[in-house]
């Protein structure tokens, strides 16, 4: 099994409330050293089966299709052997 370890995050040019309003909430709390905080998503996809030639392929169709929006994200990932428990 091969495990998908996916990042999206906002580009530097994109503003990010969110990230804004957990700042201020730092800030608030004393952590005055706090200057920028920024959001983004993890998420892991687990394949059942595929070469890594493959998975990768796949991958780079679902960020593009579904996790990522081309026009304020971009995307990283890794894909490693995925440990049996």
């Amino acid at each position: 099994m091969l495990k998908a370890r996916i990042f999206v995050e906002l580009k530097p040019s994109v503003l990010d409330p969110q990230g804004k309003a957990v700042t201020n909430s730092l800030n608030t709390l004393g952590y005055n050293q706090v200057a920028d905080t920024r959001i983004s998503k993890y998420i892991e996809i687990l394949f059942s089966e595929g070469s890594e030639d493959e998975v990768n392929r796949q991958v780079e169709e679902i960020c593009n299709k579904l996790l990522a929006n081309p026009n304020t994200e971009h995307y990283h990932y890794t894909i490693e052997q995925a440990e049996y428990s």
